[in-house]
């Protein structure tokens, strides 16, 4: 009997380029999926659990330890993708109420068909531009924002300005978390532009990234954490450390040294995150 043929990618066109959603041979139905080339999402139907981005292992530390385990959250994801951290909060926390920002109407589509969140997952998708719907928001109706909005493979402008991060900060609870993914490289322009904005915002910062980009060998993802409240920055410390690519928390004194003397960005001086170098995160 003939073996059967490898899974065939989707491949659609959506509003930001050419998606395709690609197998992986080590589990039957996971997926991943990219942009024009560029990693996006990478899911397991099977195991929401499994997250294969470092990345978004960091986003889901801080999501983990800024409540008792099994908690429910109200959270608000601004940018979707396939719904990797969604479909994880509601498998570790059920009883969240989760919204789904995400303004790619084809590839929300594509994700609906081919796949489709879980029954009664309690995470709500909106067709929208992030920083409008973050302004009609309810002041002080989520315990945590998760900002990993990208056009192509940069942040757009919009999304990274003071008042941005002002926008977040009223529609956070007392307490409450902000986590974005902020990708740049030496000599971290970007970055420390949005370390400005949020120390303008929040009192207390941190960022969780791998030593190799904060020396400067190459380009990468960090992860921006910010709250009016302390951090728990000894459980994200240890979390962080024992990943299978190990990161650091860089805070206080340290941070502030990044950070130098770089202004927080105004609506009318904004600019996208920097294009990745050629290769940094494609595939194939």
């Amino acid at each position: 009997m003939d073996a059967p043929s490898e899974p065939i990618p989707v491949i659609r066109d959506v509003d930001g380029g050419t998606a395709r959603l690609l197998p992986d041979v080590d589990r039957p139905r996971a997926r991943l999926l990219t942009v024009d080339g560029a990693p996006q999402s990478y899911v397991d139907p099977d195991d929401p659990g499994h997250l294969e981005f470092e990345y978004v292992r960091r986003l889901a530390h801080v999501l983990d330890e800024i409540a008792p385990p099994g908690e429910p959250l109200d959270v608000l994801h601004l940018g979707g993708g396939a719904m990797t951290l969604p479909r994880y909060a509601a498998a570790t926390r059920p009883g969240s109420r989760q919204h789904v920002v995400e303004a790619d109407r084809g590839l929300l589509a594509l994700v609906a068909d081919e796949l489709p969140l879980p029954a009664g997952s309690g995470i709500t998708v909106h067709a929208d531009d992030a920083r409008r719907a973050l302004e009609a928001a309810p002041a002080g109706s989520a315990d945590l924002v998760i900002g990993d909005v990208f056009g192509g493979s940069r942040v757009p402008a919009h999304l990274t300005t003071v008042s941005y991060a002002r926008a977040v900060a009223r529609v956070l609870r007392p307490g409450g978390v902000y986590a974005a993914n902020v990708a740049d490289g030496a000599p971290f322009t970007f970055l420390r532009g949005q370390l400005a904005g949020a120390a303008a915002v929040w009192p207390e910062t941190a960022l969780i990234a791998e030593p190799s980009v904060l020396r400067g060998r190459r380009f990468g993802n960090t992860v921006l954490v910010a709250s009016a409240a302390p951090l728990p920055l000894a459980a994200l410390t240890r979390r962080a450390a024992g990943d299978a690519f190990p990161a650091r928390v860089t805070h206080g004194a340290a941070l502030h040294r990044l950070t130098g003397d770089a202004a927080p960005v105004q609506d009318a001086d904004a600019v996208a995150s920097p294009e990745p170098p050629e290769g940094a995160f494609s595939i194939g």
